[in-house]
């Protein structure tokens, strides 16, 4: 179990709460590569009374196939659903048109009632690290958001009017106190969203070894040059290691070394397209 909730998530998690009451939309931001598990089940909770849109960021590391069916999934529970990749700024126009169909009811309101049509708020939350301040400079078509390159680290409110006709409010990225099923937490872990200090480097690597020897064996044998991919995951980052001569001085196997190596070239997609979902 995975227990990471240090004192600034209180505070975040308050900071939401209170701006909920001028927003008439939430966007929660998820992680392709694993969307389900970076599902945050005490802000869902707080957020029910507001329209919902689930974007799918950070889409060009995902596997297309995997995105698609985690889509249709999320889509039978009825929710807006959209995938994006906010570096390279695609899917953007999926994501305005979900905006606008959400907002269409309460506009037609103020219409009814006489008066002029306000520009939609917009809250934008997701976990630590899912790429809120990227997915915001990329519906403003330019950097407006600051973007933070540790987990958690809040940066206070930010108003930003990205359009004529939309405000969005970025908030900082909030967890939940506690994760109980321990894959969930291999999976944030690999996915840089909970803080390095919650979890051993060289147990996810373990992890991610298991995921590619399952679905992706092609990049152990090819990437890092290991001729039998049915060894156990620790003799696996072993001959990574040695193959990449990442040896400690006294010419010993340099757990740390190739842990952090994997975990690096996974997160920046150096090993290609890997869905953990």
């Amino acid at each position: 179990m995975i227990q990471w909730y240090p004192g600034h998530m209180v505070k975040a998690r308050r900071e939401i709460e209170q701006n909920l009451k001028v927003v008439d939309i939430v966007i929660m931001l998820l992680d392709a590569r694993a969307p389900l598990a970076c599902r945050n089940p005490e802000l869902e909770q707080m957020i029910r009374q507001k329209s919902l849109i689930l974007v799918l960021n950070k889409a060009d590391l995902a596997e297309a196939r995997s995105t698609s069916r985690s889509k249709a999934y999320l889509k039978r529970q009825g929710y807006w659903v959209a995938a994006m990749d906010s570096l390279h700024c695609r899917g953007s126009k999926e994501v305005l048109d979900l905006i606008k169909k959400a907002y269409s009811p309460v506009a037609a309101v103020m219409m009814q009632k006489g008066r002029r049509v306000r520009p939609v708020r917009v809250m934008v939350v997701g976990v630590p690290n899912v790429g809120k301040s990227s997915f915001i400079n990329c519906l403003a078509g330019r950097k407006i958001a600051r973007v933070g390159e540790k987990p958690g680290i809040t940066r206070g409110r930010q108003w930003l009017r990205i359009r004529e006709d939309i405000e969005l409010m970025d908030t900082p990225g909030l967890m939940w106190p506690k994760i109980e099923d321990e894959k969930q937490g291999l999976k944030l872990a690999l996915l840089n969203i909970i803080g390095e200090n919650a979890y051993q480097e060289y147990d996810v690597a373990r992890y991610l070894v298991e995921v590619l020897k399952q679905g992706h064996p092609d990049v152990l044998r090819e990437r890092y040059r290991v001729q039998n991919v049915d060894l156990p995951e620790e003799e696996i980052l072993a001959a990574i290691a040695t193959a990449r001569g990442l040896l400690s001085k006294g010419g010993q196997i340099d757990l740390d070394k190739v842990s952090r190596l994997v975990l690096q070239e996974y997160r920046r997609g150096a090993m290609g397209s890997i869905s953990l979902e």
